[in-house]
């Protein structure tokens, strides 16, 4: 069979459909699957194989069967954005692209800037002005990429990043670029290769992630590398849930702590609707509280420390659990799209400040009695 990446209109690659590893590390042993120009050696930090941890406690938290969590906060930036930008910067190199830009929430700038910073290429990411977490945004910086702070959301940066790709400035390299989603779907690739799920859960910002899931579904299918067919289920934080509804209604003032799912208008929305309804799957939405909740509980039932959007799915699942849409006999992963360390001022929420002692064992005794 032959396979053709359509990429935008950017990009046409035909290539033999046939699932063949390679003794590559990381995502790139999928290259028969990923499209590509050349031979040239991809621009990678070595991303992919994140670890798939079976959770016992949570299991019997959230009420099901078999749980597990794919941690994609062990990637080289600390979230699953670099599955897609290493298959995006390497395309971008080989189209001799000059300039790369994308607006973000954060994880996609500290992404695209590291991966930018490995091909040599300029980087510029605009992001929604005092609503990006720290930890993210000390990456773009350290990476050496211009940061550009836009008055608004997340949807105004993404629209003006947008005009300024239209006019040939840069290369964009948001998930409306297919080539990201060409990097990301390895993600399912990798849970299918290890387990035969019946669910697996994403949170759900611009409605990427889940809809290279669906891809890989299919891929997978298709060339002999899996034959599961997950139900794929998407989490929104309920002040940012315009797909929650099974429908698209576009949030203009999307709010949440969960900051990395922060968007209103998603620009995959038709496809991670597809993807949700043609898999059997469900969408849910639920609060910051919620959210804040499973994060404490992965951490402390689990040693998982993801960031609060990588709570979500854990949070949704026991809501679907409990409302009847989710059966209780069934195996399920959640995917835990960023590391903890992304947005840590956000713990103080919910854990206890530092404890202090006197330089003395009496006193020690006493603050551990």
């Amino acid at each position: 069979m032959r396979y053709r990446c359509e990429c935008g209109g950017l990009l046409e690659v035909e290539a033999d459909w046939r699932w063949r590893p390679t003794e590559a590390r990381g995502l790139w042993r999928y290259r028969s699957l990923l499209p590509t120009l050349d031979e040239a050696p991809p621009v990678t930090l070595q991303e992919g194989g994140t670890p798939l941890v079976r959770c016992e406690r949570l299991a019997a938290w959230a009420g099901v069967r078999e749980l597990s969590v794919k941690v994609e906060g062990a990637n080289p930036t600390g979230s699953f954005k670099d599955r897609g930008m290493t298959v995006g910067v390497t395309l971008a190199r080989s189209l001799g692209m000059k300039a790369l830009a994308c607006a973000s929430t954060g994880n996609t700038s500290a992404s695209l800037a590291a991966y930018g910073a490995r091909a040599g290429l300029p980087v510029s990411v605009l992001v929604p002005a005092g609503k990006i977490a720290a930890g993210k945004m000390a990456q773009a910086l350290a990476f050496g990429a211009k940061v550009i702070e836009v008055e608004g959301g997340f949807d105004e940066a993404m629209s003006l990043v947008e005009q300024l790709s239209a006019d040939g400035h840069v290369y964009l390299l948001n998930s409306l670029n297919p080539l990201r989603l060409e990097g990301q779907k390895t993600l399912l690739f990798e849970v299918l290769e290890a387990a035969s799920p019946d669910r697996v859960v994403f949170p759900v910002g611009n409605g990427g992630n889940v809809s290279a899931a669906h891809k890989a579904i299919r891929e997978a299918n298709a060339t002999g590398l899996s034959r599961a067919t997950p139900m794929l289920t998407g989490v929104q934080a309920e002040g940012a849930a315009p797909l929650a509804s099974g429908s698209y209604h576009p949030v203009d003032k999307a709010e949440t702590l969960a900051t990395a799912i922060r968007i209103g208008r998603p620009v995959n929305a038709d496809k991670a609707l597809r993807a949700v309804k043609e898999t059997g799957g469900a969408f849910a939405k639920v609060s910051d509280a919620e959210i804040f909740d499973a994060q404490r509980r992965l951490a402390r039932e689990e040693g998982l420390f993801v960031e609060p959007a990588s709570a979500a799915p854990l949070a949704g699942l026991r809501r679907l659990v409990e409302s009847g849409v989710v059966d209780r006999s069934e195996s399920v992963v959640l995917v835990a799209t960023g590391n903890g360390m992304k947005d840590p001022d956000v713990v103080s929420r919910y854990a206890s400040p530092p404890l202090r002692t006197k330089a003395d064992l009496p006193s020690l005794l006493k603050v551990l009695s």
